[in-house]
């Protein structure tokens, strides 16, 4: 009954999809809102019971691994070669913009109230890192193309790397000064690069393998098991190497089709991504309504200051931060202008980031665990509903969504 009640959840989130698409707004925002409807918090039809269940979770993590593909299928060497520095400039700008603007109006607000300031640093560290699958599947729904997508795409990769780098070393320094102990420094480069060596690794031999197949079926046969390789290894290492389950499962299928992807010709390439579409579309609805059921729709009543500048500086952190990056790098105007709103969508890498910052804080600050998770759960659930729909009126500013540029 769990499984049959989740899969009639996969099809509400169809119809809802399309009928939001009808109001010419982004499906993802009815799959996002389907979820927050259906979660625990709600109807609880996809319950806690089947999310905590470890093969749901298994799932979760390979269908991932598969919307990893949509990065890495744009990563060829010939296509972002040219664009290299001022995508590494302009990441740089808006992530590390993000966590300096963000730490900083929280330390002096914190400060200002008698709150202790290394959640300053917290709040910085969780806000830094972007969502990519949201502003991902408007890529996909509406065929974007132009220079904000294509640097919206390698940047994904490049956001969840220094993400991860940034609130790891972050936590681990604060909890060390709390407690004495935390996760091992070392821990940090491995939870970094070990998703892209397992995904290279495992892209690297179904590249020549995808060099000799001839079919559509054989070549799509051999990219799922591909796939299921990637996130069998991920799932091992999560289990028996990591002190908690933190690898990176999107960025596996990033550097898996990467791989790959620079292996194949640009027309072997085309035909393999146009045949796999339809599992990926399926795959970014169960991912999408993953992110949006653990959303407590009640935190929208419960929020509170810190949860509205949460939100501002971090808008304004990815926002100018993509500017200035461009400014510097001279890219296109309209990266200048638009990139940073396509970089709002945020909910899934906070939670996941919040639930580590409470579990290293609990057992020595009660008063800053809630004042973090009352935070992020009502920014969680205000702020993607309106990065989603600031995301595809970025691309519609852009001229990069068909037709949009004929219309207006």
């Amino acid at each position: 009954m769990i499984i049959l009640k989740w899969l009639g959840a996969i099809a509400i989130a169809f119809i809802v999809g399309k009928l939001v698409s009808k109001l010419r707004l982004p499906s993802i925002l009815g799959w996002l809102i389907t979820g927050i409807v259906l979660g625990p918090h709600a109807f609880s039809v996809i319950s806690e019971e089947l999310m905590n269940m470890s093969a749901y979770q298994t799932l979760i993590h390979i269908l991932e691994c598969a919307v990893g593909l949509m990065i890495g299928t744009e990563l060829v060497w010939k296509k972002i070669k040219r664009s290299g520095r001022a995508l590494i400039v302009t990441t740089l700008t808006q992530s590390l913009g993000t966590f300096a603007l963000v730490t900083l109006v929280f330390y002096i607000v914190f400060l200002i109230m008698g709150v202790p300031t290394y959640l300053a640093f917290i709040f910085g560290g969780i806000a830094l890192a972007t969502a990519p699958a949201p502003a991902l599947s408007i890529v996909n729904e509406f065929k974007t193309n132009g220079p904000v997508t294509k640097t919206l795409i390698p940047m994904a990769a490049l956001d969840d790397i220094v993400g991860v780098a940034v609130f790891f070393t972050t936590i681990s320094i604060i909890a060390r000064q709390l407690s004495g102990g935390a996760m091992p420094m070392y821990m940090i480069p491995v939870m970094i690069f070990l998703p892209l060596i397992i995904g290279a690794a495992v892209g690297i031999p179904t590249g020549f393998l995808l060099r000799k197949t001839s079919g559509k079926f054989s070549s799509l046969a051999v990219l799922i098991l591909g796939i299921l390789v990637t996130s069998v290894i991920g799932l091992l290492c999560n289990k028996y190497l990591m002190p908690s389950p933190v690898l990176n499962f999107m960025l596996m299928g990033m550097a898996y089709s990467a791989a790959f992807s620079n292996m194949i010709t640009g027309e072997k390439l085309e035909e393999i991504t146009k045949d796999f579409n339809p599992i990926l579309a399926v795959s970014m609805i169960i991912v999408i309504l993953n992110l949006g059921a653990p959303l407590d729709w009640h935190a929208i009543f419960n929020a509170g200051l810190f949860t509205f500048i949460y939100i501002a500086a971090r808008a304004a952190g990815k926002y100018f931060g993509a500017s200035i990056g461009a400014k510097i790098s001279g890219s296109d105007e309209n990266v200048r202008k638009y990139l940073g709103l396509t970089l709002l969508p945020h909910s899934g890498v906070s939670l996941v980031f919040t639930g580590i910052a409470v579990s290293v804080l609990s057992a020595s600050d009660d008063g800053g665990v809630q004042i973090i998770q009352g935070t992020i759960a009502a920014a969680a659930v205000i702020n993607e509903i309106i990065a989603v729909i600031a995301a595809k009126k970025g691309f519609e500013m852009a001229g990069e969504i068909k037709g949009h540029r004929e219309e207006t």
